[in-house]
C-alpha cells in the first residue's frame, strides 16, 4: 500500500523513520506493507534516504490512485487545509498531527471523508504520544463524559516544574527551555496556552459531538507566573499546573485554560518535566488517566502511524466519527466556581471588606499579602477584585 506524508519536518521525519525502523511489525498488522512513495516538502532534501521521494506540488500525491493513505504533518490552516481536502475528495485517507487544522476545519474534513467513503484521523493532534481519542471514540463509547482534564502542553509543564524545583524566574526558564528544544523560538502558543485551548477545544467538540470554537473559550497561560507565585504555592504545599479542563454542565459545558494550584492529592500533581497527562470522569467507567510522552518526534509519530494502520485496517469503511458543524454554545465561564488565590498590596481590613472570611497565606513580604478565598463564582470573583483594586495577581485552587 502506497501511502505519502505532505510536510518533511520533526513529525514527518519522524513518520518515515518509524515506518523504515519498524515496517514488518506495521505491515503484520496493517495486512500489507505501507510504502512510502512521496514525501511533500519545498525542500530538497539532498542525501537523505527520501531525496528520491521528494516531489513539490501536492497534486502529483492526489494524481496517483495508487496511493491510499496520506499524512499531513504540516502544520497551520492553511495550505494544510487545501491539501487535506484535496486528499479526501480524491478518496485517499488522511491522518495528522496538525491541532490547529483539526481545532479550525475537524467537523468539516470528517464530513468531507465520510461523503468519500474514507477517514479523517488526528489521534497525534492531543497529547502527541498519548492515545486518547480513540479510547475516547472507541472504548468509552457506553459512557456520558463528565470531565476531561489535562496537562497537555510539555513546554508550559517543563517550566512549571523548572520554576518549582529551581526557584527561577520565568525568562530564565523560558530560555533553558529554547536552549533544550522544548520551546520554540516564538514561544507564544505555548506559554499563552493557545495550543492547550485548541487541544481542549477538539476534545470537548468530540463528546459534544458538536464543534467547539477555541476562541471561545477563557484561555490564560503562564507567562505572568513568578518566582514569587511559586513561593506561596510550596508554602500551600500545592503545585502550578497548566490545566486545559472541560466539565459537563447542564446540556453544554463550561471549559477553561488557566493555571491551576494543586494539591498532593489531585492525580496531575506528580506530573512533572514534559510529560502530558488527561484525566478523564466518565458516568460508568468513573475516574481514569492517560499519561506519557505527549509530545516529541517519535512519540508522536508513533501516534500517526497508529492511525495509518487503523485507516489499512478499514481501507473501504469509513470509521464514524460524531463531530457535526453546528456550533455548541459554550456554558457560561462566569457561573463557574472557584477558590481563587490572590496576592494583593491591600491591607487586611480591605480584603476582609471585599471579600468576606479569607485564609491568609504569609511568605514574610513586607509590600504585599497573599490570600485564598472561599468557593465564588468567577463573575462574583471579578466584582470583589474590582472593588478590592490593588490585585498583583490570582491563580485558581484545583
Amino acid at each position: 500500500m502506497k501511502v505519502a506524508i505532505m510536510g518533511y519536518g520533526t513529525i514527518g521525519s519522524g513518520v518515515a523513520e518509524v515506518l523504515k525502523t519498524n515496517g514488518d511489525i506495521i505491515a503484520a498488522r496493517a495486512g500489507e506493507p505501507l510504502t512510502l512513495a512521496y514525501v511533500l516538502d519545498l525542500r530538497d532534501f539532498e542525501g537523505d534516504p527520501i531525496a528520491d521521494k521528494i516531489v513539490h506540488d501536492y497534486k502529483a500525491i492526489v494524481r496517483d490512485r495508487d496511493v491510499k493513505i496520506v499524512v499531513e504533518t504540516m502544520g497551520g490552516v492553511e495550505p494544510a487545509y487545501t491539501f487535506v481536502k484535496a486528499m479526501l475528495e480524491a478518496g485517499k485517507h488522511v491522518a495528522t498531527s496538525n491541532k490547529a487544522l483539526v481545532a479550525a476545519k475537524g467537523a468539516e474534513l470528517i464530513r468531507i471523508a465520510r461523503e468519500h467513503r474514507v477517514n479523517f484521523l488526528f489521534e497525534a493532534a492531543v497529547g502527541g504520544g498519548i492515545p486518547i481519542i480513540r479510547p475516547l471514540m472507541s472504548c468509552l463509547t457506553g459512557d456520558v463524559i463528565e470531565e476531561i482534564t489535562g496537562i497537555v502542553n510539555g513546554t508550559t509543564n517543563y517550566m512549571m516544574t523548572e520554576m518549582t524545583h529551581e526557584g527561577s524566574e520565568f525568562d530564565d526558564v523560558l530560555r533553558d527551555a529554547q536552549e533544550k528544544g522544548y520551546a520554540e523560538k516564538d514561544p507564544t502558543a505555548d506559554i499563552e496556552g493557545y495550543d492547550a485551548c485548541r487541544k481542549i477545544a477538539i476534545l470537548t467538540s468530540l463528546v459534544a459531538e458538536r464543534q467547539v470554537d477555541f476562541e471561545d473559550i477563557p484561555t490564560e497561560g503562564i507567562s505572568k507566573i513568578t518566582a514569587t507565585d511559586i513561593r506561596y504555592a510550596k508554602k500551600m504545599d500545592r503545585a502550578i499546573k497548566l490545566l486545559a479542563t472541560m466539565r459537563a454542565e447542564g446540556d453544554s459545558y463550561t471549559v477553561r485554560v488557566a493555571p491551576y494550584l494543586l494539591p498532593p492529592e489531585h492525580p496531575l500533581y506528580n506530573v512533572n518535566g514534559v510529560f502530558n497527562a488527561i484525566f478523564v470522569r466518565g458516568n460508568m467507567l468513573g475516574d481514569s488517566m492517560f499519561y506519557g510522552s505527549g509530545a516529541g518526534k517519535l512519540p508522536t509519530a508513533s501516534a500517526v502511524v497508529g492511525d495509518m494502520v487503523d485507516m489499512a485496517k478499514h481501507i473501504d469503511k469509513n470509521i464514524r466519527l460524531r463531530w457535526e458543524p453546528e456550533k455548541l454554545q459554550l456554558a457560561d465561564a462566569g457561573q463557574q466556581k472557584n477558590r481563587f488565590f490572590v496576592r494583593t498590596t491591600a491591607t487586611e481590613s480591605e480584603i476582609e471588606t471585599s471579600f468576606g472570611n479569607v485564609t491568609y497565606i504569609n511568605i514574610d513580604l513586607e509590600d504585599e499579602i497573599g490570600f485564598i478565598t472561599g468557593p465564588m463564582k468567577e463573575c462574583d470573583y471579578v466584582t470583589c477584585a474590582g472593588r478590592l483594586g490593588q490585585v498583583i495577581g490570582m491563580i485558581r485552587l484545583g
